[in-house]
């Protein structure tokens, strides 16, 4: 596999996929002998921007193509610390664009990393210019870098972490009622729970950066109040907040599934500049079919 030619910056890689089995296995085996080690990081990276249209454990057909142009870290796999409840590594590989085939769907899925004009962050868009990643219409942060954890990635995780900078402010989603602050604190760190006025659902916050004093059990919230901040405390090693939604009767429930959601499209000069990186990208991306 000969790397395709990159301007200044990190080394652009290219890989090719074929499933054989698990989506893991199947990246190492594509990968060459000296990156291997960075297969498991790669494949948490691309099951993340896949995982909103398809899981590639239960949708993904033998012989299903993916095509992935990356760049890795300075640091290596072994030297790179991972939260602890399931979000983030510090550093990960960095997904440019990816093309996956899906047999089962029918259809080709795309991302394209793509920082818009004056936006913090890059984010991922498909072909057409629209986000990869859909956004809760009530979401309780708003200046996030990235979704890494969902309950639908198969991980087994109980809420939506958020990757945003420490300080981010944390909204609440809805009017309601303060019920909890600071329980299990050595997993949790500094956290709040909510109880919506109306349905009963519980919001869950953990790894804030403080619990404010006026947020204490009993104190009435309201809709899209700013109730604390993000931060990166309890079992947490990168800064990022951890979102769970509870059913009155405690059951789990995927934000996603049950709250109105939203997806970006890019248009204007924004639309013209994701469509220029993208004919950037594309040569690279599908070089030596």
């Amino acid at each position: 596999m000969t790397p395709p030619s990159a301007p200044q910056g990190p080394l652009v890689r290219r890989v090719t996929v074929t499933l054989h089995g698990p989506l893991e296995e199947s990246i190492q085996r594509a990968l060459p002998a000296a990156e291997r080690s960075w297969g498991d990081q790669l494949t948490q990276v691309v099951n993340r921007l896949l995982v909103w249209s398809m899981q590639v454990s239960r949708d993904g057909r033998k012989g299903d193509k993916l095509e992935v142009l990356y760049e890795l870290p300075t640091a290596q796999p072994s030297e790179i610390q991972a939260i602890g409840d399931g979000g983030p590594a510090t550093k990960e590989p960095v997904v440019l664009a990816l093309r996956y085939g899906s047999q089962k769907l029918g259809r080709l899925l795309t991302a394209y990393r793509f920082k818009p004009e004056g936006a913090p962050f890059a984010r991922y868009y498909t072909a057409e210019g629209v986000e990869v990643e859909e956004h809760l219409v009530d979401s309780p942060v708003e200046g996030y870098e990235q979704i890494t954890s969902l309950l639908r990635d198969g991980r087994r995780h109980k809420g939506v972490d958020y990757k945003t900078p420490v300080g981010t402010p944390v909204k609440a989603p809805f009017e309601g009622q303060i019920t909890r602050r600071n329980w299990h604190f050595g997993a949790n760190g500094n956290c709040l729970e909510l109880v919506d006025a109306k349905s009963g659902r519980h919001a869950i916050f953990l790894h804030l950066e403080a619990a404010p004093k006026e947020m204490q059990p009993g104190t009435h919230v309201a809709k899209g109040q700013v109730i604390a901040k993000s931060g990166n405390s309890g079992h947490s090693t990168a800064p990022h907040l951890h979102y769970q939604l509870e059913a009155p009767d405690g059951r789990v429930l995927d934000p996603f599934a049950v709250l109105p959601t939203r997806q970006v499209k890019l248009d204007g000069s924004a639309k013209a500049a994701f469509d220029q990186e993208r004919t950037r990208l594309d040569p690279m991306l599908v070089a030596n079919r």
